[in-house]
């Protein structure tokens, strides 16, 4: 096993709809994807965004992309036309996730 960021195993993209963020990611290979399916749960991504996340998070799975796809409620502090927050959107919550670590079984580094 080895610790590695998200961004070492996975591509990233996201964006916002009013007060709701949306991240997908993408693994690099089909093995990926099965490990992420299996480690990478809303419950994950809720912890790590808990700062700013103050909603649920619901996940989909999108296996013919090898993707799953997070939307984060209530992570924006109301939008961008609603909140006092500087530059409060969702498109930076991607790179944030790509920062996340993982431990990830050495066979599928390779």
């Amino acid at each position: 096993m080895a610790k590695v960021q998200l961004f070492e195993i996975a591509v990233a993209r996201s964006g916002d709809k009013g007060d709701a963020s949306n991240v997908g990611v993408m693994a690099k290979t089909p093995e990926l994807y099965q490990f992420l399916e299996q480690q990478l749960t809303a419950a994950v991504v809720k912890d790590f965004f808990r700062e700013i996340c103050h909603g649920a998070v619901t996940r989909y799975e999108l296996p013919n992309l090898q993707s799953l796809n997070f939307i984060l409620e209530n992570s924006l502090g109301g939008g961008g036309t609603e909140t006092l927050i500087t530059d409060a959107q969702g498109k930076v919550h991607g790179l944030g996730l790509l920062h996340l670590e993982l431990e990830v079984p050495d066979d599928l580094l390779s």
